[in-house]
């Protein structure tokens, strides 16, 4: 099932499917990523076309349209949810570094914590 193997999303599995709330083709999805992650996630064509066949056979994904050799996909609300999901656990992540950074600041100086010091 969907949801056993795609318990946390990896960072491009993530923007893949943020990228499909607007149905689109691969390289439209490849600029998407690259653009929503401000750079710091490129998807390359194998690892797009891997994935994508992997969302579509978990029904995470449609294939919208084929015209030759472009595909275009959309999102379900499954993978609607798994974006939702992944978008929570992430703020926590967040939240909790917030957190600690916080009560670590309280403990050194910031010019400790930027040599390293701890």
């Amino acid at each position: 099932m969907a949801r056993e193997q795609f318990q946390t999303l990896t960072e491009p599995m993530y923007y893949i499917l943020l990228s499909l709330m607007e149905e689109c083709c691969g390289v439209d999805i490849m600029e998407k990523v690259e653009t929503i992650s401000a750079g710091r996630v490129k998807v390359g064509p194998g690892t797009l076309y891997a994935m994508l066949s992997k969302f579509e056979e978990n029904h995470i994904i449609v294939k919208t349209a084929e015209i030759g050799r472009r595909k275009s996909y959309v999102i379900t609300d499954l993978g609607k949810e798994m974006v939702e999901k992944e978008y929570k656990r992430r703020s926590r992540r967040i939240f909790y570094r917030r957190k600690c950074r916080r009560m670590f600041s309280s403990l050194y100086t910031e010019n400790d914590i930027l040599k390293k010091k701890i």
